[in-house]
């Protein structure tokens, strides 16, 4: 048995007048929530590399976090020393599952197994950790939201994987993502995610867009093939970044990434997971990224956290704020709900949140905060004065002649002449934002 949480029993849901910091305040699994319990809404999942991988780092300073396995892993006097760190790191992992009652989790192949001195080495590693993924998922009834593959970290990927400029690189990509869908797939993985991190550049005297386009535009083909191939069920995801560690990625928003989706014709292979630290990053709100995604078409899953206001980068914080959270939420209810998609919590503690009871922390109040915003977003959508301005606003295009205007069924000529014809002189209209933001105001 493992005691890294030192005997932290399961959070319960004690509701919003309890005062106990170990339970939840309005995360109730079992409430329906427009018809589904809260859990099926909302499909909680823990971040594997932030909360269990991540050892306190920033861009200016070392490790802050002690964790056993970190021991584990810079132990060179055994030999089987970092898979003994990778078992020990995956069995602390299920024991935060099941304190959280988190349905879901996720992972990145460099978080959960060490590398090898060959890529044959790293994947017998993977599996080996996938074996015991297995069976802790059968003992504590945990899914897996997705995996993914990193390949941004390590050296080879320093001018990015499938954009590298070295075909060698590229195949090593693509070995490297097929490993990682075979365990996905093992797993019962419900989505797999491609997100890349240095997918871009840094400089444009030294790059060939159109070639490096083509290039991730031939790798996702690849992997869309190799998913109908293997028979994989699950929802491919492309993850939106605008920058950070490049200077410029190819998939810089949600629009960015349709346009790129069309241009290799992959639109309605390929979703997208949308993170809004990423969002922020991008100079957009959440849910404008959300909606477009929705508008789109390509709308899958999301990475729940939050940027500072005064970091100019990816700070990766726990979400709190009710407001922000609601208007995403309502844009997913009035689409139907998340498919294979969920909440992730791709977020990290602060480099001075050192003790495990943090990690539980930060997960209660991030659990609670995407709960509050549920029950706000589901509230909007049952009033319904929201929906009811928005048709009246648009109330017009439902007229013959605007229907034909906008099917096509009228030239530029024929449009000026019905001005003229009718003597049209159209007035402006407010569009009653404060009045609207009031309304969403009553509701969180």
């Amino acid at each position: 048995m493992n005691t890294f949480f030192n005997g932290i029993e399961k959070i319960a849901y004690e509701g919003a007048d309890s005062s106990n910091p170990l339970a939840f305040h309005h995360y109730d699994p079992d409430q329906l929530v427009l018809g589904k319990p809260m859990r099926d809404q909302l499909r909680f999942a823990v971040a594997f590399w932030h909360s269990l991988a991540w050892p306190g780092t920033d861009p200016f300073g070392g490790p802050t976090f002690e964790r056993p396995w970190f021991d584990l892993e810079g132990d060179r006097t055994r030999p089987d020393s970092p898979m003994q760190a990778a078992r020990l790191k995956a069995r602390t992992a299920f024991e935060l599952f099941d304190i959280l009652g988190t349905p879901y989790f996720c992972f990145h192949d460099a978080d959960v197994r060490p590398e090898g001195d060959s890529l044959a080495e790293s994947i017998s590693n993977l599996n080996a950790i996938a074996d015991l993924f297995e069976q802790e998922m059968a003992r504590t009834g945990v899914k897996l939201l997705w995996g993914t593959a990193n390949l941004f970290s390590h050296r080879r990927f320093m001018a990015g994987a499938a954009t590298n400029p070295d075909p060698d690189v590229f195949a090593y990509a693509a070995a490297t993502i097929k490993a990682n869908m075979d365990v996905t797939h093992r797993l019962g993985g419900e989505n797999y995610v491609l997100w890349g991190g240095r997918e871009g550049y840094e400089t444009l005297l030294n790059t060939s867009l159109s070639r490096e386009m083509d290039q991730m535009g031939r790798m996702l083909a690849l992997v869309v093939d190799y998913k109908h191939r293997i028979g994989f069920p699950g929802t491919i995801l492309l993850e939106p970044k605008p920058q950070e560690p490049t200077k410029h990625q190819y998939d810089f928003d949600v629009a960015t990434v349709y346009g790129f989706l069309r241009k290799y014709g992959l639109e309605n292979e390929v979703r997208v997971n949308i993170e809004v630290g990423h969002a922020i990053l991008a100079g957009h709100s959440f849910e404008h990224e959300v909606a477009l995604a929705i508008a789109h078409g390509i709308f899958g899953s999301i990475d729940m956290n939050r940027n500072d206001y005064q970091s100019g980068w990816d700070t990766d914080q726990f979400p709190n704020n009710v407001p922000e959270v609601a208007l995403a939420y309502y844009h997913i209810l009035k689409a139907g709900g998340f498919d294979t998609g969920g909440t992730n919590f791709d977020a990290k503690l602060r480099r001075q949140s050192l003790d495990p009871l943090d990690l539980v922390h930060a997960h209660i109040g991030a659990m609670d905060v995407c709960a509050r915003a549920l029950k706000a977003a589901a509230a909007l959508i049952e009033d319904a004065t929201l929906d009811d301005m928005l048709e009246a606003r648009y109330r017009g295009w439902d007229d013959a002649t605007a229907r034909k205007m906008l099917a096509g069924g009228m030239s530029l000529e024929e449009i000026s002449s019905h001005v003229l014809e009718k003597g049209l002189d159209p007035q402006p209209v407010s569009g009653r934002q404060e009045y609207l933001e009031n309304l969403i105001n009553r509701f969180v």
